[in-house]
């Protein structure tokens, strides 16, 4: 079975703590008991996640699904947003992880991108550089959440297909995030092959399609 490769990248600044890192926590656990309902993707997908604030940690290597165990998601009490330096990690760790189809056998499906966050990159030259690396790698679909009254749709726009704004940072509104995220990687495993960005199933009323 082929694998459907899904990378996290998380928001862990200091302005994540409290409730919105608990809210995303308990949101993370939504997303993996909802995948986990769905035979196929039980059996394709594989998932990273990596955390930014002032430095950027890969804390869930590329894991089968059935394999996964959370680790508790921690913020600083304060610092900067590093999200270029997270980009930059993440295109390692792809260019290590993707197994690329050969003559002989088919690789890995594209992969899949959500990017969290609730505010502006703070490495911002790096981040730009990054976001255009981000569009040779070959992602199926780059998705970014822009939660909270201090985060920028504007400034996800050059990195994702799509971009959602999330109001508010409680622990309701996150589950219903981190489920429809796992709607969107449910429909995706099913409809792979396509150079297009993929269409996204409706989301609750809580999130916003803004791009």
């Amino acid at each position: 079975m082929r694998r459907l490769p899904v990378y996290i990248l998380l928001d862990t600044s200091g302005s994540m703590q409290g409730e919105p890192i608990e809210a995303v926590n308990s949101g993370m656990e939504t997303l993996i008991g909802a995948l986990r309902q769905d035979p196929y993707a039980l059996e394709t997908v594989y998932m990273t996640i990596i955390t930014f604030d002032a430095e950027a940690k890969t804390i869930l290597p590329l894991t089968a699904l059935e394999d996964v165990v959370l680790p508790q998601i921690t913020t600083p009490r304060s610092g900067p947003t590093h999200m270029g330096l997270a980009l930059e990690t993440l295109g390692r760790q792809v260019s290590s992880d993707i197994i690329k189809s050969t003559d002989e056998a088919k690789g890995d499906w594209a992969p899949y991108l959500f990017v969290m966050t609730d505010g502006k990159p703070s490495d911002t030259q790096l981040y730009q550089e990054q976001c255009a690396a981000m569009r040779k790698l070959g992602f199926a679909n780059i998705i970014g959440c822009a939660a909270g009254p201090k985060a920028r749709e504007d400034d996800l726009r050059p990195l994702c297909d799509h971009v959602l704004r999330l109001d508010t940072m409680d622990g309701s509104a996150f589950s219903q995030l981190f489920k429809w995220v796992s709607e969107v990687i449910a429909s995706g495993n099913k409809s792979l092959g396509s150079n297009a960005s993929a269409k996204l199933p409706p989301p609750p009323p809580e999130i916003n399609v803004v791009l």
